[in-house]
């Protein structure tokens, strides 16, 4: 478990840098969750990364016996404008509650999931939950020697309650095209929700 953990350390480090704080914490009769925080000062942009979730693989609910090497393997990364009055800082916890639910609900996180913490991501924020989006740009995926599977690094996407309950109804790509049509800043930590009646 340590190795991989410090795989993905190291990865996540190659791919954004020296983070400048990290957090810990630990829900009971799970193992700890940390969270990471690298600025990019140039751009403004604050990426919070997980570390801890792919200590181990996401099995089914349905899974009889979870296998202890096979499986998907996750890390999630958020990524937000710095600044704008919002303290996205208070975000950790809720990052670590979403990185630990493989491990406490037995749910397996893949891209197009939505996640929902049921309260806002920091302090004021208008998104209560993220949805999982497509890994491979900003972190690489990790190989790890078979028969474990790679560790994918799944960027959230924040989203307002009515976006949530219209990517219920109509899906994740073609919410996802609706940002894309309206021009969204998804790093903007106040911004508006996306028209969805157009």
């Amino acid at each position: 478990m340590a190795d991989v953990l410090t795989l993905v350390e190291a990865r996540l480090r190659s791919a954004l840098g020296e983070p400048d704080a990290r957090a810990a914490v630990t829900f009971l009769g799970t193992d700890r969750i940390e969270v990471l925080r690298f600025l990019d000062a140039p751009s403004g942009i604050v990426r919070y990364a997980t570390l801890g979730m792919s200590a181990a693989p996401m099995a089914e609910p349905t899974a009889a016996l979870a296998d202890p090497d096979r499986g998907p393997r996750a890390e999630l990364v958020l990524s937000v404008r710095a600044g704008a009055g919002a303290d996205t800082d208070q975000v950790l916890r809720p990052l670590a509650v979403l990185a630990a639910s493989p491990q406490v609900e037995g749910v397996v996180v893949a891209p197009g999931n939505s996640l929902d913490v049921g309260e806002p991501l920091w302090p004021g924020a208008p998104f209560t939950s993220v949805l999982a989006a497509e890994p491979g740009g900003l972190v690489e995926d990790l190989e790890l020697d078979p028969p474990k599977e790679p560790v994918r690094f799944l960027p959230l996407l924040p989203m307002t309650p009515n976006e949530a309950a219209w990517k219920r109804v109509h899906g994740a790509e073609a919410l996802q095209e609706r940002w894309l049509r309206h021009g969204t800043d998804l790093r903007s930590p106040g911004r508006e929700g996306v028209p969805l009646s157009d």
